[in-house]
Formats: C-alpha cells, sequence, structure tokens
C-alpha cells in the first residue's frame, strides 16, 4: 500500500487541512528537524511583489507542521499548487513526532516544497492577509495557541506590510474566518512587527 503512497511536509498553507484540494488520505502533526521559515517573495513567473513563505537549512532548529499523506496519482496536482517551489526529498529521520520517530508504516516518498530563489533577494515584498489567515488557522486548528506562538516564533521576516483583503481574498485557497480568530490573528501580526 505504501507504494502507492506519498507524503509531503506543509509548513504554511498546507498546515490548513481547507485548502487542501486531493482526496488525500490522512494528516500527521510533526516538527521537520534542521529546517527554518521564513518569508520570500515569489519569483517572476508568479506575482513577485508577494511574499509567501519558504524554508532553509538551518541546524538545530525544528518546524511544526503536518505531513500530509496522499495517493501517488495526486502529487502531479500538488506539483502544479506548489508552482514556484521546487519539491525536495526528505527521509524519515528528518522528522518527530511528538518526540518519537515517525510510524514505520508511512510512505516512504517524503517531501517538502521549498521556493525558488527570490527574483530581487533583497526585496521586502508585502504580505497576504488572506494567506496568512489561512495558514494561522491551520496552525490554530492543529497545535492551538502554542502552535500559532511558534510559527510566529520560528519564522524569519514578519517586519514589513500587509496587503488587508480578507474581505476581498487574493489567496485562491481563502478560508472562512470567525471574528475572534480575525481579531486574533491581526493582534499576533502587529506583536510580531507587521506593518497595518
Amino acid at each position: 500500500m505504501t507504494k502507492q503512497m506519498v507524503g509531503y511536509f506543509g509548513f504554511g498553507s498546507l498546515v490548513n487541512t481547507a485548502t487542501l484540494r486531493t482526496d488525500y488520505i490522512e494528516t500527521i502533526p510533526v516538527a521537520l528537524k534542521g529546517w527554518r521559515r521564513h518569508w520570500q517573495g515569489r519569483p517572476a513567473v508568479d506575482d513577485p511583489e508577494i511574499a509567501l513563505l519558504s524554508i532553509h537549512r538551518y541546524d538545530n532548529a525544528q518546524l511544526h507542521g503536518l505531513i500530509v499523506v496522499d495517493r501517488l496519482e495526486n502529487l502531479e496536482m500538488v506539483d502544479e499548487r506548489e508552482r514556484g517551489y521546487q519539491r525536495v526529498q526528505l527521509s524519515h529521520d528528518d522528522f518527530l513526532v511528538q518526540g518519537r520517530d515517525l510510524p514505520v508504516n508511512l510512505p516512504t516518498e517524503l517531501y517538502v516544497y521549498v521556493a525558488n530563489p527570490a527574483s530581487e533577494p533583497d526585496s521586502q515584498p508585502p504580505l497576504l492577509q488572506s494567506y496568512l489567515d489561512a495558514v494561522m488557522q491551520g496552525y490554530l486548528n492543529e497545535y492551538g495557541s502554542y502552535g500559532l506562538a511558534h510559527f510566529i516564533e520560528t519564522t524569519i521576516g514578519f517586519e514589513r506590510s500587509i496587503i488587508l483583503d480578507r474581505n476581498e481574498p487574493r489567496y485562491p485557497r481563502a478560508i472562512e474566518l470567525d471574528q475572534a480568530s480575525a481579531e486574533l490573528f491581526d493582534k499576533t501580526l502587529r506583536g510580531a512587527g507587521v506593518l497595518f
């Protein structure tokens, strides 16, 4: 069975199952070892004035997220969703599940999507509120308030402006958000240095 399955690690919007568009099998909350999250402008093939999340190798760091266990036949669809990112192969040893090794019945093929180099590496493109809403809701749902705080603490580059598009979302997989969550997210982002 595991030969027909694939796993990919979500560290941003993929953590929010409401944004998933395949008939995936299950999701498993995990920590990825040796990587750190940062904001990065998308390459020119997409929208270079928007910052989205990526990761880079960083010793002794851990990122909370989800492994999405999916059908191998859906991988092309996920690659299309993550265009502008390279699919990088990982191993079971790269992950922890609540301080333990991964279950042995997971797919042997495990990946993470790492953004292509920014077209203007020193630029500070703005954040997109509708994208952040999806990411932050995912962490809140999966990990509670601790997970939301950990997401902020383990991400570099919040000190930039934000496009307030919650009422007219530009993010194609925008989610529904209740008022309490909206207020919590905005307050949390202001505390992280986001310029509203």
